[in-house]
């Protein structure tokens, strides 16, 4: 399972096995490390005309789908995912206080189409709603919360990898 890529810092190892161990899905699935990986592109390629706080953006890829329990309907699995931070050991989650309620907080809302939240965690939203084609969804500009989500180039860039078309 390659957890680094040419552009990227590398991912934490230990806390990438800890969360397959926890995920109860399909790791390969349309909620599990293909999506985490695309999630956290998206979201590392917004985060520099955002200014969000990367940190918090890349572990948002990685927990925000972590606690579903199905594909399909599943509105408390943000809820799930953010109460699962904080049994987690600390050494798995470096993030100070700050960081972590921002993460519980994108967690937690991330499906009920909100828009409005700190840059950090609209980047978060972003991020993940820019792959929905995974499952035959194109991302509509109105329902993305940042300026760099909207734009036409990043909408299409992200639709084709999200349908594997790069």
């Amino acid at each position: 399972m390659p957890v680094t890529d040419d552009t990227r810092t590398p991912l934490p190892f230990a806390l990438i096995e800890h969360l397959r161990g926890l995920y109860l899905l399909d790791w390969d699935g349309i909620h599990g490390w293909p999506h985490w990986q695309r999630v956290r592109e998206n979201g590392v390629r917004l985060a520099g005309a955002t200014g969000a706080d990367l940190t918090v953006v890349e572990t948002f890829a990685l927990f925000h789908d972590v606690a579903r329990w199905n594909n399909g309907w599943d509105p408390e699995h943000g809820r799930r995912a953010a109460a699962l931070l904080g049994s987690l050991p600390r050494d798995l989650v470096p993030l100070d206080p700050a960081q972590l309620e921002l993460l519980a907080h994108a967690c937690t809302h991330h499906t009920e189409g909100l828009l409005e939240a700190d840059v950090t965690v609209q980047t978060c939203w972003d991020a993940d709603r820019l792959d929905l084609g995974r499952v035959g969804t194109r991302p509509l500009p109105h329902l993305l919360c940042t300026g760099a989500a909207r734009d036409h180039e990043i909408i299409t860039w992200a639709w084709r990898r999200s349908i594997g078309g790069g």
